[in-house]
């Protein structure tokens, strides 16, 4: 699997990017490749596990 990600470098020199299917989510590395291994990481972290379905429900908002 591929997913494009954007990326900069920080004044600090840090590597900052996140995958541009989900902008919201930043990570950072000391370099391209410890980004990408970090990258790698969130993408398993917010993975839902194969056997658990997922359940949907809408709730009213109060105010």
């Amino acid at each position: 699997m591929k997913l494009s990600y954007t990326y900069y470098e920080s004044d600090d020199g840090w590597f900052v990017g996140h995958f541009d299917d989900y902008p919201d989510y930043d990570t950072q590395g000391r370099s391209l490749g410890e980004l990408e291994t970090m990258l790698n990481s969130l993408f398993h972290d917010m993975e839902l596990p194969k056997e658990s379905p997922v359940k949907r429900r809408e709730m009213e908002l109060a105010g």
